[in-house]
């Protein structure tokens, strides 16, 4: 049995994203007074004293959804049951018991796992007594305020004491190996290919754009190997981000590259690169991060397009971006996929890489004296030495006389011959130039490759 699952269930507004945020220690699940934002099952690793427990938050019970993807919210809420050790009944003490809690009470009666009714919404200690009329859905009761802050402590401690022995339950836990962030526009298959990869229906798919609202953390395993595969929002162009939940699925989207080891960006193979793809591959970039152009569907162009058009095209669109690897694979089957995750994580490992200094400063040497950075001011400029400081991303720094002399072409030029001679062949680099300082007399770098005949030392 894997890691226990605590279990966020109830009817819609009750403040069941408040109450997992709140238990969480931080904001990772939207917070929205629109009824129905939670769709998908949204889940956190928890430590409670010695345990590690998974969160899950799940959508509001009864909720007729304006996508008509009722039935899919509803089958995520019956996979979130099933598979829950302890569940959280989430009701809202000022409104008191509704017609609808009774229902969700009633759904929840066969269920074989401890049940707690957590009362939201009791402000304050007098509300405590309103809470009372809960207990007539049979449940104990707790009363809580994710808002005010109350009754964080007692609600962790009674959910510890309600968990499975750990002998039958726990296992060690194990960071995962990496982080894949799954990203593209909308109907690209990111959710697809995340059920493909867990073997599960774990996200709801449909042709209705805008389907995942949230970024969801999936665990699976491969080979033997942890990983954590996150399902992000479809991204809009940003003129198209009308309302509140827009903003926030976009800013989790966001923060999902950053906090990600490697970035999957999806294209459509039936559909033309947009402005949005090209915001998005840009948004990777600045954040250093690895990436793989994913070329989903494949299946439906095979007969008709060449895997060598889409690369062309690809490499004309994204010229900056030339070291990116690409994929074609097709989610809903999983033919290339296992190929693809390999990949990244030959990325991942490529951007935690080390090169030692001697050997970066053999291979500036030899890039100096193949190409010496044009004139500056009548004068050659002067690369001293060069280390690396810093890996995820790899990040050298280049110690010069003077540092704009350096010109963005010079840098490009000396990022891919880093690219070409060391293993950092498919990843961002971050490249720094730095004066050297006067007590610093290193000089790693041949003066006569410096191009100091002719040219004044440009000192």
């Amino acid at each position: 049995m894997g890691i226990p699952q605590v279990v966020i269930v109830g009817r819609p507004n009750v403040g069941k994203s408040s109450i997992f945020n709140w238990l969480a220690g931080r904001r990772i699940a939207i917070v929205d007074p629109t009824s129905g934002v939670t769709r998908d099952r949204v889940t956190h690793l928890l430590k409670l004293q010695d345990r590690y427990v998974e969160l899950v938050d799940t959508g509001g019970m009864g909720i007729n959804d304006s996508d008509k993807l009722t039935d899919h919210i509803e089958q995520q809420i019956s996979l979130a049951i099933d598979s829950a050790h302890v569940i959280l009944f989430v009701v809202d003490t000022l409104s008191g018991p509704t017609p609808l809690d009774e229902e969700v009470a009633k759904r929840l009666r066969y269920v074989s796992v401890p049940i707690l009714c957590v009362a939201n919404k009791a402000d304050y200690r007098d509300l405590d007594f309103e809470a009372s009329a809960f207990y007539r859905l049979g449940h104990k009761v707790l009363t809580v305020s994710a808002q005010q802050n109350r009754g964080r402590d007692r609600l962790l401690e009674t959910i510890h004491k309600r968990l499975p022995p750990e002998s039958d339950a726990a296992e060690i836990y194990e960071d995962p190996t990496m982080k894949v962030a799954i990203v593209g526009r909308r109907n690209t298959g990111k959710s697809t290919l995340v059920n493909t990869l867990v073997h599960a229906e774990r996200m709801i798919t449909s042709e209705v754009p805008g389907t995942t609202r949230d970024s969801v953390d999936v665990r699976f395993e491969l080979d033997g190997k942890a990983f954590v595969a996150i399902d992000t929002p479809g991204f809009r162009r940003s003129k198209s981000v009308a309302t509140s939940l827009d903003f926030y699925s976009t800013h989790r989207a966001h923060r999902s590259i950053r906090q990600a080891d490697v970035a999957l960006l999806f294209f459509d193979a039936s559909q033309r690169i947009s402005k949005v793809d090209k915001q998005l591959c840009d948004y990777i970039a600045r954040q250093y991060k690895p990436c793989i152009f994913v070329v989903n569907k494949w299946d439906l162009m095979v007969d008709s397009m060449s895997t060598d058009r889409w690369v062309t095209y690809l490499r004309d669109t994204f010229r900056t971006m030339w070291h990116v690897p690409i994929a074609f694979i097709t989610g809903k089957t999983g033919k290339n996929v296992k190929a693809l995750l390999n990949h990244a994580q030959m990325l991942f490992k490529q951007s935690r890489s080390r090169v030692p200094t001697a050997v970066l400063n053999k291979i500036v040497r030899a890039a100096l004296e193949h190409n010496p950075p044009p004139l500056y001011r009548h004068r050659r400029p002067k690369i001293y030495y060069a280390t690396q400081v810093a890996e995820e991303p790899p990040t050298i720094v280049l110690f010069c006389n003077t540092p704009q002399a350096l010109s963005a072409q010079y840098q490009r030029y000396m990022l891919g011959v880093f690219r070409e001679h060391t293993s950092f062949g498919e990843v961002p680099i971050k490249l720094y130039l730095r004066k050297r300082e006067s007590h610093d007399q290193t000089d790693l770098i041949d003066s006569r490759l410096n191009g100091e005949e002719g040219a004044g030392s440009g000192e």
